[in-house]
């Protein structure tokens, strides 16, 4: 066979034609002349078919994945190498190279493009929503029937940073636009309703207590016409601390720890240990604080009691020797709690 445009009769056919003609007019791959990239001016996110998403991508990364994006290989090229340059930046326009080599039908071909690539730089919504300060959900950090202690308050701004630092690696919202301290506890206006359930579970883990969620209708979406809620999320941190005196069941017990799930205590009177699921602690009674403990000495003592002076009036008080307490020796100071009328011997 014979090419009827070079008229060849050694070279190899491609359809009606020799390779040389062939590949004279072959196009191995396809790219447009200008490209458009809509990005954030904030955090270099990229709007793609509607939807936001890489954020914080360097701006020349952008344009080669732009660039990628829009390239077209032919199905005939086999072993592609395509290099990409971005030759000089003019303003928002990004003059660019695209090389390309390749084998078609066994025989290697380059070839190589111009293209601009257009910045354009906007706000996106999510941005848009940090400039204002929105937030979806308030975290009312609260003590039950107390004020809050300063290291309580030190230690829950902690925990809101560190937790939303956390959750700023997959939530943009995961942000603190306001925090507001009012003697009865502190607000903390969080971004995403998301982040602020995370925040609010990471002080009951700290704290204890309980969690309440509270929706309230701020406005109307028009478009759908359903209500836009913001939750009020309610951390209730318990009336008592560790080392307090707390009754429960009839029982005197000292508290040892609070956890994210259950109080443990000691009994008074034959020290066991009492652990009280958070559902149940509603029941708790403080009957003394951990600074009413008082010190005294032992001034006497027999194989099952000893004797103690009141700290107050100096009187003679007998109490039973406990477990905990039977290495105690005369002259030694001991911890007293007055509860009831009645004396408990600490360990």
């Amino acid at each position: 066979m014979f090419c009827p445009e070079c008229g060849s009769t050694d070279k190899k056919m491609v359809g009606d034609v020799c390779i040389d003609c062939f590949l004279k007019d072959y196009t191995m791959l396809t790219i447009p002349e200008k490209i458009e990239v809509t990005i954030c001016s904030h955090c270099n996110s990229k709007l793609e078919e509607g939807k936001w998403s890489e954020s914080n991508l360097p701006e020349e990364e952008i344009i080669y994945r732009a660039l990628e994006r829009n390239i077209t290989i032919d199905d005939l090229v086999e072993n592609e190498l395509i290099d990409l340059e971005i030759d000089q930046m003019k303003g928002t326009i990004a003059e660019c190279y695209v090389e390309a080599t390749g084998e078609v039908y066994g025989k290697e071909i380059s070839e190589s493009h111009d293209v601009d690539v257009r910045i354009l730089k906007t706000v996106c919504p999510t941005c848009s929503k940090l400039q204002a300060g929105y937030y979806e959900s308030v975290i009312q950090f609260r003590a039950d029937e107390r004020e809050l202690h300063k290291w309580e308050c030190e230690k829950a701004d902690e925990i809101v940073e560190r937790t939303l630092i956390k959750q700023s690696k997959s939530d943009k919202l995961a942000y603190c636009p306001q925090i507001a301290k009012l003697k009865e506890g502190y607000d903390y206006y969080i971004g995403s309703l998301k982040s602020g359930r995370k925040v609010a579970n990471a002080l009951k883990d700290e704290f204890g207590g309980h969690i309440k969620e509270s929706p309230r209708l701020i406005s109307e979406d028009k478009s759908t016409g359903k209500g836009l809620y913001r939750i009020w999320i309610s951390v209730r941190i318990p009336k008592f601390e560790e080392g307090d005196f707390i009754k429960y069941e009839n029982n005197i017990l000292q508290v040892k720890d609070i956890g994210k799930n259950r109080v443990v205590a000691i009994n008074l009177e034959n020290d066991k240990k009492h652990t009280i699921p958070w559902k149940d602690t509603e029941e708790i009674e403080v009957v003394k604080k951990e600074e009413d403990i008082e010190t005294t000495s032992i001034i006497s003592k027999s194989p099952t009691t000893i004797q103690i002076l009141d700290p107050v009036d100096y009187s003679v008080i007998d109490l039973e020797i406990k477990e905990s307490t039977k290495n105690a020796q005369i002259g030694d100071e001991v911890k007293i709690i007055k509860i009831n009328n009645y004396v408990y011997l600490l360990n």
